[in-house]
This record gives structure tokens, sequence and C-alpha cells, in this order.
């Protein structure tokens, strides 16, 4: 059995996380994310069972060595079924195994898996045990405070303690209930009330337990608040829509230089990943509709984001638009008040 310590140290920039998010955490996104933070951990899309073991599971697991840290997250609820998706990803290389108890879409709840799970802790459990036996890597779940009707204090204690006892390795808490019936997954991000308290007094139930806190934080100053109580921080959308917030994350809370020094050199530094993918076949737009964000703020932040939805997306684009783009940005940061 591991030791709380062990456990953190396996689970590397867990300190600072992004969110998995469909149809957005693809490889591309992650190879851009960590072209500006090195310590980040990254998340893939959420992946079915059925889809690792029947599908095309190098379209589906595949990712490049340089996006480590990276976990991929699981969907499914067949203890079975997770062990074998578990070990295939183990062996293509990702560093934690995630179980996802949080989404709420109707397609999710069809397949039995994802925000409904909060309601069956002892599967959950089933299904933790099952995966910790199957591989040696790091073995979590992200959840939310309860669906629906739900008391949370009793649904989020019911889950920590099941898959506490099947050995898991970390928590990350979406600090919302999700309800099923109601609302869509838009909605339940933001319209059920965040309540980060209750995240923090699970923590300080199991403080063997790691525990990362998901949910309406917007920088990295955000992230700190929380991280005085629980020990990760995963950012969501934030992270996609504001990706340069990410250069802060290495000084700010590793203690280590960013690796490049500003959106411009990121561009920069990121073009041989791209060009390589352009060899590959796939289109500018697979890359920069990740970057659109990049320099909000920053006059000349328009017309890049312009230049890149028109001029980027014909099939001909290539690294010539994406610095066309970047050339109408100004360098000279405006006051902090100003828009683009």
């Amino acid at each position: 059995m591991s030791t709380p310590a062990e456990k953190l140290d396996a689970l590397s920039g867990w300190r600072l996380s992004v969110a998995p998010m469909m149809d957005w955490t693809d490889r591309q996104c992650r190879a851009f994310h960590r072209t500006l933070s090195r310590r980040t951990r990254l998340y893939t899309e959420m992946v079915t069972t059925g889809a690792v073991l029947h599908g095309d599971r190098d379209r589906l697991l595949g990712f490049d060595a340089g996006e480590h840290p990276v976990a991929v997250q699981l969907g499914g609820s067949d203890p079975n079924d997770l062990a074998a998706a578990a070990r295939i990803a183990a062996d293509f290389g990702y560093a934690e195994i995630n179980l996802n108890v949080g989404c709420p879409s109707d397609r999710v709840q069809e397949g039995r898996f994802g925000a409904c799970l909060m309601r069956e802790p002892d599967l959950v459990g089933a299904c933790v045990a099952a995966m910790k036996a199957a591989v040696s890597v790091p073995v979590t779940v992200k959840c939310r405070l309860g669906v629906d009707d739900q008391d949370t204090e009793e649904a989020l204690d019911a889950l920590a303690a099941a898959v506490v006892a099947a050995g898991v390795d970390g928590l990350i808490v979406h600090a919302r209930k999700a309800w099923l019936k109601g609302l869509s997954p838009r909605e339940n991000r933001d319209v059920p009330p965040l309540d980060y308290g209750r995240v923090a007094r699970l923590k300080r139930a199991h403080p063997d337990l790691p525990v990362a806190i998901n949910g309406g934080i917007a920088d990295i100053a955000a992230a700190k608040a929380r991280l005085a109580e629980v020990d990760g921080a995963m950012i969501g959308r934030a992270a996609y829509t504001e990706p340069a917030l990410l250069l802060d994350v290495d000084p700010d809370l590793f203690g280590e230089p960013a690796p490049v020094a500003d959106a411009f050199a990121a561009v920069e530094a990121f073009e041989p990943v791209i060009a390589a993918g352009l060899e590959r076949g796939l289109r500018l737009h697979a890359y920069t509709r990740h970057m659109l964000g990049l320099f909000n703020g920053r006059p000349g932040a328009r017309a890049y984001r312009r230049h890149l939805a028109t001029a980027g997306m014909a099939a001909e684009a290539g690294l010539g638009t994406l610095r066309e783009a970047a050339a109408k940005v100004s360098r000279e940061r405006p006051p902090a008040s100003a828009a683009a």
C-alpha cells in the first residue's frame, strides 16, 4: 500500500492540471499546452471502454512522449472492461488512469457511466479495485459532489469511502452537483452553485487521500487559493480559452522557469510540432483551433483570431498563415483595463 507522500509523488504535476474536455483536449491541444508548461498535468478526452476494447486504439490512445505527464480518462461501469481498458492504456504509456464519474450527458447516462455513478458508490469502488489490480500506474476518480436531489455530504462521503477502500490513488472533485434531469451538460458547468468548502471538508476527513478540486478556477491565482486546502487544482475552460495563463504555472507553482518567454515564443516553439502534423496530412486548423485565445487582451488579438478563422481554415493553410496571424498582434502589452 502506497503512503500518501508516495501517492502524490506518483501524481507528478497533479498540483495543477487541465481537465479532460470532450472535443477539446485532443493530441494537438495537449501538445500546445505542453509547449506552455512542462509541469501541468494533461488529460485526454474521455474514452469509453467499448471504444478502447473494440476501436482504433492508435487513433484513440496514441500520444507523443513529449506530452508527459499525461493521463487518460476512461468512461465505463463494468469492472472487467475497465480493467482491460486500463491495462491497454497503461501499455500505451499513460502516467495515470482516471475514471469518469462526473459527466452528465444523456449519452453517458444511457451507457450507465459518468455522473450517474454517484448513485452507485459500491460499483465505483469495484471498478477502481479492478483497475488497481490490472495496472501499476495510479488510478484516480473524477466525480461531482452528487447528483439531482442527493445530499452532497452523504453522496460524496459514500463515494470517497468506497474508492478509498478500493485503494484509489487520488480523487478529483468538480465542486458542483450534476443535475441529470433539467440541465444540459453546458448548464451543468455553470448553473449548479460551487461549493469549495465541501471539497475542503472531504480533504480534512481523508488527510491521506490526494484530493484535487475542479470548477470555476479561472486563473493561477484562483488555483493557488484552492491549493491552501487541497492537493491539486484542475483548470477547465479557462486553460482552453486563455491558454497563456499556463505560462505562469511552472514559475508560480513549481518554482521553475516557463519553457518559453511569452505567447509569441510559444508560437515559434510550437511550429515544428505543427509542421510534423502537416506532413502527416493534418490541416493547420487542427492545431490553431486550440490557439485562438492565446493573445487575448493584446491589441490585434481580434485580427489574429479572424485570420486563423478564415485563412487558417483553407486546405492549403500552413505555417505562413499562422505567422501572418501572429504578426497582427502587438508585442506591447496594453494596460490591464484595455481590450483587444
